[in-house]
């Protein structure tokens, strides 16, 4: 999400895998869509429940869109350190659900 402290990269990439494995591909079927939309909220409650929060901020405890909080995510090595954790977490929550 280029660093915006926003939705987390990971979720962000979650949702892009549900939406192409469950998208709407004929006029006519809303189940689809439906479908998409309902395994996206899970995925969301799921991350939400083990990670506190779907926003890159509030889990990385620093602002990514400021250079003070990049600034202080590099020094506390948190992109290697913690965010893989938030990857593993959305593969495998991605992965009980498709």
């Amino acid at each position: 999400m280029a660093r915006t402290g926003e939705t987390c990269g990971a979720v962000t990439g979650a949702l892009m895998v549900i939406g192409l494995n469950h998208a709407k591909t004929r006029k006519d079927d809303d189940d689809s869509r439906e479908r998409a939309y309902a395994l996206a909220q899970e995925f969301m409650e799921d991350f939400r429940e083990r990670n506190r929060s779907l926003l890159c901020r509030e889990i990385l405890g620093a602002d990514v869109s400021t250079p003070e909080g990049i600034a202080e995510v590099r020094k506390k090595d948190l992109f290697t350190t913690v965010c893989p954790k938030f990857v593993r977490d959305a593969a495998e929550i991605l992965e009980g659900l498709l």
